[in-house]
């Protein structure tokens, strides 16, 4: 029989962080540096726990020459081939260890996965991404790369429940991605400036740009609020020493404080790394003014580029849409990091690690008034 889950879900749309007492002077004060031992792997990291999501337009070797030097990481996608993570390894060896090598499950990514790490053994980071982590075939994926790959991380996804996180921690991944249908969920405030500069109509905007990449919401009913499924999954997962990585959901920095708020150890972003210089994606000017092609990696676009292509079983469930260019990516990086920082202060955590512990949400209606969003 059909069941109603009564109890209150929210995203990070629907919270703000209570202020709380604080006796640090500075935003220089807070050190944004984790330091995680994971479970399976015993494996240690180190570093600031933001990471570039495994999307091709998001996830590339030029993307991560920058995040590493900021201390984050970055999940490459898994289009590259052999050759050119053998290029980039030789050529940047500082990078790789704040790298992760990303693979679907089929028999030939795991066949491509094993040649990757095989040839690049300082590599010691695996991201297994699929739409639907609640497959039994992925499970057993997992199990099976864990045997192969005893002494590395594994990051596997995505899921949005306890008892999924639970599953796949004990069946050897170290980090879940935690996140599904995140698309259709808020206008983010700092697409704003850009509807109001170049007049664009603001219900064609909605439609387009709302939310992330990801339209599994609107064509399958699919999913869950993102800040409830960080909670509830963190939870989950830190009682068997596991760790989870909040994947989607981000349009502003306050959404990056809330997901660290809401206890996720790691934090993805896509569209808020869409449209820069070491983004993928083609470079299009239209009208003197440069855009950015940024699809998810379920979109028709996607899937024809590297196939299979839609077939008549099954449906797209990403957008494609054209991100106003941003220019080089260390900016948007430095507003992350200064946001984050920023909440620390307000709440008295002098450390990242604190800012779960120091946290009260407040349940509210409206993020911001949007009224001087224009810019001058």
């Amino acid at each position: 029989m059909p069941h109603i889950d009564s109890s209150v879900k929210l995203d990070f749309k629907d919270v703000l962080l209570r202020p709380k007492r604080s006796t640090l002077k500075s935003r220089n004060e807070v050190d944004l540096t984790r330091s995680f031992s994971f479970r399976n792997s015993k494996q240690m990291y180190t570093g600031i726990p933001i990471i570039a999501a495994n999307m091709d337009t998001i996830g590339t070797f030029e993307m991560a020459r920058v995040l590493s030097k900021f201390s984050l990481f970055t999940a490459v996608h898994k289009h590259y081939s052999l050759k050119q993570w053998e290029e980039f390894a030789s050529q940047n060896p500082d990078c790789i260890q704040n790298l992760a090598v990303s693979s679907g499950i089929e028999s030939f990514d795991f066949y491509k996965l094993k040649q990757i790490l095989e040839a690049i053994p300082e590599v010691k980071y695996i991201c297994l991404d699929v739409v639907n982590g609640y497959s039994e075939h992925f499970v057993e994926f997992v199990k099976d790369v864990r045997k192969c790959f005893p002494s590395h991380t594994i990051m596997a996804g995505n899921v949005v429940t306890g008892e999924m996180v639970e599953e796949l921690i004990l069946s050897g991944a170290d980090i879940i991605k935690v996140g599904l249908g995140q698309g259709n969920l808020v206008l983010g405030g700092h697409w704003l400036p850009f509807i109001n500069k170049h007049r664009w109509n603001m219900s064609l905007f909605l439609v387009f740009f709302s939310g992330s990449m990801c339209t599994t919401r609107t064509k399958t009913g699919v999913g869950y609020p993102q800040l409830s499924a960080v909670m509830e999954c963190a939870d989950a997962a830190h009682g068997l020493n596991g760790h989870i990585i909040s994947d989607g959901g981000c349009s502003c920095p306050g959404d990056v404080a809330k997901a660290f708020g809401a206890g996720a150890d790691f934090v993805m972003l896509g569209g808020m790394l869409a449209g820069h210089s070491e983004s993928g994606g083609e470079l299009i000017e239209r009208n003197g003014k440069k855009y950015k092609l940024f699809y998810g990696m379920t979109s028709e676009v996607a899937m024809k580029k590297y196939g299979p292509a839609v077939t008549d079983y099954r449906a797209s469930e990403g957008k494609t849409v054209e991100v106003p260019f941003k220019g080089g990516v260390q900016s948007t990086i430095q507003d992350i990091l200064g946001g984050v920082r920023s909440t620390c202060t307000y709440v008295g955590a002098a450390k990242l690690k604190e800012l779960s512990q120091r946290t009260t949400f407040i349940r509210v209606t409206q993020q911001a008034n949007p009224i001087f969003s224009e810019e001058s």
